[in-house]
């Protein structure tokens, strides 16, 4: 069994780390308190801003100095917008972590911001906000999050036109001097990680460095029910979301389940009923997502507007059923399920940036790391009789659901 070590640095920054026995690779997860839901209300897009402008140099190199070093060390990097933090990934030889962990702490505690850059980048945020426009589904789901959840969890990584518009250099520099701040910083490392020496370096690279980022009031409503986005063309989307329990919460093992035996691959109900028996549509599919504060799951399906309307009706019913005896969990569906969970574990485990991903996710979640025995062992305590009663007892409450198409569609509940 690999250990986990969890520790909170004098700055305030929470490490984790697994050392992975066998491997030669590190992967590395640093979450910043500075996702878009933090974005100031009137500049709505500085997370996405951030994104672009953090990749284009920092401390004494420039864009291509500082790309180069990377390279040099073989650090395979991204950098990426949540909602409560930014997202830096990377993956290296557990040899040059001492070496590549200066350059991407450069990235988060002194990024230029140069006034060279603000334009190029505002432009790139500005083209991926128009590229919806070309992405039908990618819209929908942007425009179902921002019904259901509620402000300011509900924005896009995207931002909006008028925040990426009006953002100054001065609102990207101070705006990030206060986000970037190590309480509620998480850096996870999995795989050929010495911690003690990890940490050491840590304190050295972090020393002067402290605050804690503005904290996130969110409001009590939301605009769920039907929503429709007129748009003339050949397809038709459709997306659903419903409340689902937290993560800190047992019944989220219960749900992960559900799901799995609605979107299971070729043989989940949804595929089987929706497109395999009726040739309604030609994308279907389920997911859920839990975290700190809530959970959420959402289905979609993408179908032509002639039959829009009757893939609404058995996507909804399909997902109303599985909350009644009618529709009963049965031993093969639970079986596909769990054997389908444990091998995503499994191949999970075997990467060292989805580990460290993994890890980094738990402690902002949770409060603490999982082990993979522990996700195996919650994943095996789960029982048919358990599925279903749960189900039995359970509704999909107060849905949102967003379409996109030629014409709006009737809701039937």
């Amino acid at each position: 069994m690999n250990e986990i070590s969890v520790n909170r640095l004098p700055c305030g920054l929470v490490l984790v780390c697994e050392r992975i026995s066998g491997v030669r690779s590190l992967g590395l997860s640093w979450l910043v308190p500075a996702g878009a839901a933090r974005d100031p209300g009137e500049a709505v897009g500085l997370s996405a801003l951030w994104e672009e402008m953090v990749q284009r140099g920092a401390g004494d190199l420039d864009s291509r100095a500082h790309a180069d070093a990377l390279d040099t060390l073989g650090v395979s990097r991204s950098v990426s917008v949540g909602t409560f933090h930014h997202s830096y990934s990377a993956t290296m030889l557990g040899e040059n972590f001492g070496a590549a962990m200066p350059l991407l702490a450069d990235m988060v505690r002194s990024p230029r911001f140069a006034e060279a850059d603000l334009e190029p980048s505002r432009d790139l945020c500005l083209q991926a906000l128009d590229s919806l426009a070309d992405d039908p589904q990618e819209r929908v789901i942007v425009e179902l999050r921002s019904r259901h959840a509620r402000e300011p969890i509900n924005r896009s990584s995207y931002g909006t036109r008028e925040g990426l518009e009006r953002a100054s250099l001065d609102q990207v520099r101070q705006g990030w001097a206060e986000r970037a701040r190590p309480e509620g910083s998480i850096l996870a490392l999995a795989g050929d990680v010495d911690p003690d020496r990890a940490a050491e370096q840590l304190n050295t690279l972090f020393q002067g460095w402290e605050g804690a980022a503005p904290g996130i009031e969110m409001t009590d409503t939301t605009d769920r029910g039907a929503h429709h986005l007129d748009d003339e063309t050949n397809q038709c989307h459709i997306a659903i979301a419903w409340d689902s329990p937290t993560e800190s919460d047992p019944a989220c093992w219960l749900e992960r389940t559900a799901t799995a035996v609605l979107s299971g691959g070729m043989s989940g109900r949804l595929f089987t009923e929706v497109r395999e028996k009726r040739a309604l549509c030609y994308s279907v599919w389920a997911s859920y997502g839990a975290d700190k504060d809530y959970g959420r799951s959402v289905a979609y399906s993408g179908t032509t507007p002639e039959r829009a309307q009757e893939t609404l009706d058995v996507l909804l019913g399909e997902l109303e059923r599985i909350n009644t005896s009618a529709g009963t969990v049965t031993q093969s569906e639970f079986d596909r399920a769990i054997v389908g969970m444990k091998s995503r574990l499994v191949m999970s485990g075997e990467s060292t940036s989805a580990r460290a991903s993994a890890l980094a996710a738990d402690v902002r979640k949770i409060g603490r790391a999982r082990t993979l025995e522990e996700l195996a062992s919650n994943v095996d305590a789960v029982t048919l009789e358990g599925v279903n009663d749960y189900l039995s007892a359970r509704s999909l409450g107060e849905i949102t659901v967003c379409t996109l198409g030629p014409s709006a569609l009737e809701l039937k509940r």
